[in-house]
């Protein structure tokens, strides 16, 4: 029996997670746990987990940070009421494969990549596939190759927020669009992505214009130059008192793809938009129509809790009686979902790396290094609690 040294929890290593082909040296692991709800992390041993069949195991250089990150972190109770504890949390990781498991055909030890952790899930559920950790165990086809030429603190925005663009526009239960291509195509339909400049949003533009699509988009004027960079054809200041009607007119005539939603007012907007709309009226929702940063600023306080609880009830409500008004449908991305069905295996095992080294998709937003080691990941977290724009928190390990 061993357990993290600083946090009063059991970790469990069976021998099979200290075989490794022969090898009597393991690796030393380490993680920043959460030992519970709303606790900080704190740094300690983990179990060294070997691959399992369809898994390659990553040493992680860099990991990124998420509003998921500290969402669960503080807010567990609201969302990720599965979550067994002690936990290691995190989904994006870029670093060297180690270990590759059985049936694994597309990587090799020592190759370079990025790749979407899932330890969170509730059909997973484990600490050994988090990523704030020194070794994580990834599904390959939740993994990509990235050229020798990035960085990792470069690739590593990437996963989550890729996957989540992905899930909105590929999945059949969401918009359904046509896959990304390595070649040029144009497609007449426009998309529709509110909160361009957001990590999801960017690879949203990225992923659509692979796919052929038009992309409008809405963002903070000073970050309107970033977004276009990207491919949107047209961007509006989502805090204008107009911005729907604007939208409105800027896609009479247009035929829509559907539109994906990122931020407090994106959902309800583009219901609105929608609504004046021909082609498909659904919008894939990316965030709730209220801003967690509530939740932050108020995390200590059970009361505050309950309150943010029944105001999200309320606005989810709300949000379904506009959107039936309007013959709109929505429905809300679980960023994960892909890797039960082909999009993920074809995002990260056929698109991706190529897209990567070709320079099709830029990994974006790009990052800011706030600190080294899994010390720093709490440092991290706070920060981006805090909020930023145009940017993605990371964390340097190796």
């Amino acid at each position: 029996m061993i357990a993290p040294d600083a946090i009063n929890c059991n970790v469990v290593i069976t021998p099979s997670e200290i075989r490794i082909k022969g090898v009597s040296n393991v690796p030393t692991n380490r993680a920043a746990w959460l030992s519970q709800r709303k606790s900080v992390l704190t740094v300690g041993p983990a179990p060294y987990s070997a691959p399992q069949k369809g898994q390659i195991l990553i040493k992680n250089n860099a990991v990124s940070i998420n509003p998921l990150d500290w969402i669960v972190q503080i807010g567990g109770d609201l969302a990720y009421r599965w979550l067994r504890y002690p936990t290691v949390l995190g989904s994006d990781v870029a670093g060297e494969v180690v270990e590759v498991g059985s049936e694994v055909t597309t990587f090799k030890v020592g190759d370079r990549v990025v790749a979407h952790c899932v330890g969170s899930d509730k059909d997973v559920n484990t600490p050994k596939e988090g990523g704030f950790q020194s070794y994580t165990a990834v599904l390959e086809d939740m993994a990509a190759q990235i050229p020798e030429s990035m960085t990792y603190e470069e690739a590593v925005v990437l996963p989550l927020a890729l996957s989540t663009a992905a899930c909105a526009l590929y999945q059949k239960d969401l918009l359904g669009l046509e896959l990304p291509e390595l070649t040029s195509h144009k497609r007449s339909e426009v998309l529709l992505v509110w909160g361009g400049s957001t990590s999801v949003g960017v690879n949203a533009i990225q992923l659509a214009i692979a796919s052929g699509y038009q992309v409008v988009s809405t963002a903070s004027p000073h970050n309107f130059d970033f977004v276009r960079s990207f491919g949107a054809k047209l961007v509006f200041d989502y805090s204008s008192p107009d911005v729907v009607e604007q939208l409105i007119n800027a896609l009479k005539g247009k035929t829509i793809a559907g539109a994906i939603a990122i931020g407090e007012t994106g959902a309800r907007s583009c219901v609105k938009v929608l609504s004046e709309c021909k082609g498909n009226k659904f919008v894939a929702v990316a965030t709730p129509p209220i801003s967690f940063s509530y939740l932050a600023k108020n995390e200590k306080s059970q009361i505050q809790l309950l309150k943010f609880a029944a105001l999200l009830i309320s606005k989810n409500i709300a949000l379904g009686v506009l959107a039936t008004a309007s013959r709109v449908k929505f429905k809300y991305i679980f960023g994960t979902t892909l890797k039960n069905n082909g999009v993920g295996r074809y995002i990260y095992r056929q698109y991706l790396p190529r897209a990567l080294e070709e320079k099709i998709h830029i990994p974006a937003p790009p990052p800011r290094v706030v600190g080294h080691g899994l010390e720093a990941i709490q440092e991290a977290l706070d920060i981006a609690k805090a909020g930023v724009s145009a940017e993605k928190i990371v964390v340097r390990l190796d």
